[in-house]
């Protein structure tokens, strides 16, 4: 089986890369990015039994995938990510991102691809209580153009359906770290502030507002459950490690870096409501994700030790 990933630099695709080689089904990946990240240490010291190929490409580009062949699986992480700063930057975004869903979906289905389309738990917007992926469309308020685009996303995949297999999962806040690390995330940025003595800047509202995050080894493990099972129904999928309060994070940020700075701030996305969403649907398919959180954090602060 071979496996093809877009947006192979980026945080999570570059984590993918370096691990596939745990996926015994894969024989061959093929690694595409355009680079404009910069991140060209994602393709540092890949390992060799992992059967690697690297493109630079654009997938925005309708055509680009076209001469690729004898591809099982594309997990698709090419796209503009940073929720906050696509203020400002709307068209841009939502031209770039929906062009790239374009391209690989013309992709699969041409070839028979099974595709992993990933959303993000942040188009629940405003909500109280317990969300699940069954929730009424009045309760999918997304607070930024990039959680907006996930679900028009989204409702392109379901007018595919007929038309090929895949999964849409809606990723927690990432935290982990992978040779493509970003730190504009709140965990990984939190602990970058408290490694080199800066200010932690926390929104006002959000304190003790719970939010899913979803550690990288989670989301790993979710691409090799997919791929050994062949699980794949079309479906929407809410993907996350644990539901955390901003402080509660915090708190485990203190137990490995106990003097942190921490100074409340105002932001655009200012969601007012707390909530917890809920990982049952995939539970009940047989994945269970229980990676501590607090381990990412460690590993992450670690990696910053000597600064």
């Amino acid at each position: 089986m071979n496996l093809l990933i877009t947006g192979c630099c980026g945080h999570i695709g570059s984590y993918v890369a370096q691990n596939v080689h745990k996926i015994k089904k894969i024989k061959k990946t093929i690694l595409v990015d355009n680079i404009k990240s910069n991140r060209f240490c994602s393709l540092f010291n890949l390992k060799k039994k992992s059967n690697f190929k690297f493109y630079l490409r654009d997938v925005d580009k309708l055509n680009s995938l076209n001469d690729f062949k004898n591809i099982d699986y594309v997990i698709h992480c090419a796209s503009m990510t940073n929720a906050e700063k696509s203020f400002g930057k709307e068209k841009q975004m939502y031209k770039n991102n929906i062009d790239c869903l374009k391209t690989v979906i013309k992709f699969c289905k041409k070839n028979k691809a099974k595709l992993f389309h990933l959303s993000s738990t942040s188009v629940y917007g405003k909500q109280t209580d317990l969300v699940d992926e069954n929730c009424e469309k009045k309760y999918l308020k997304p607070q930024s153009p990039y959680a907006d685009i996930k679900l028009i996303e989204e409702r392109m995949l379901i007018k595919e359906r007929k038309n090929l297999r895949y999964n849409t999962f809606r990723f927690g806040t990432i935290a982990g770290i992978s040779k493509g690390i970003r730190f504009h995330t709140a965990v990984n940025k939190f602990c970058l502030n408290a490694a080199i003595n800066e200010n932690i800047y926390v929104y006002k509202t959000a304190l003790n507002q719970y939010r899913p995050y979803l550690s990288l080894k989670d989301a790993f493990k979710t691409f090799k459950f997919c791929i050994e099972k062949d699980f794949f129904n079309n479906d929407v999928y809410n993907i996350l490690s644990g539901n955390f309060t901003v402080n509660q994070i915090l708190k485990k940020i203190r137990k490995h870096k106990k003097n942190i700075k921490v100074k409340l701030v105002k932001t655009e996305i200012m969601n007012q409501l707390s909530y917890h969403v809920s990982k049952k649907k995939i539970q009940m398919k047989g994945l269970n994700l229980n990676q501590d959180i607090e381990n990412d954090i460690k590993d992450t602060l670690k990696l910053l030790g000597n600064i």
